[in-house]
């Protein structure tokens, strides 16, 4: 799975992912902290990456937007804060339900991260 962590997940949550086999970059890492959401979108599409992000609101339309116009893309991500911290203490739930979805189909897709039994 090809990864772009929003701008919320620190370059630590990546190095944890990629340890864990996925091929996942912060928004910080590719040089794009403080880019619109469009950007952001952009930048996956780009690159063919799925986009993990907390921004339901914003990428839910954004993605619904890009489909309605006949475009495609490699997936949204969507891990609610409530559910799967970015803290320290959530990283490993975080990173659990990332690889339990990694071999999902998820183009054009937006899907919501369980959170997993197992961290």
């Amino acid at each position: 799975m090809k990864l772009l962590l929003d701008e919320m997940y620190s370059p630590g949550l990546a190095d944890v992912l990629r340890a864990a086999a996925v091929d996942a970059r912060t928004v910080v890492e590719l040089g794009m902290a403080g880019s619109s959401d469009l950007g952001v979108f952009a930048a996956a599409i780009a690159d063919e990456r799925t986009l993990l992000t907390e921004n339901v609101a914003d990428f839910a339309r954004i993605s619904a937007e890009h489909l309605a116009a006949g475009q495609h893309h490699a997936g949204v991500l969507i891990a609610v804060s409530s559910r799967l911290s970015r803290r320290a203490a959530g990283i490993g739930h975080l990173v659990t339900a990332v690889c339990d979805i990694a071999d999902k189909r998820l183009a054009d897709r937006l899907a919501y991260l369980q959170e997993s039994s197992k961290p």
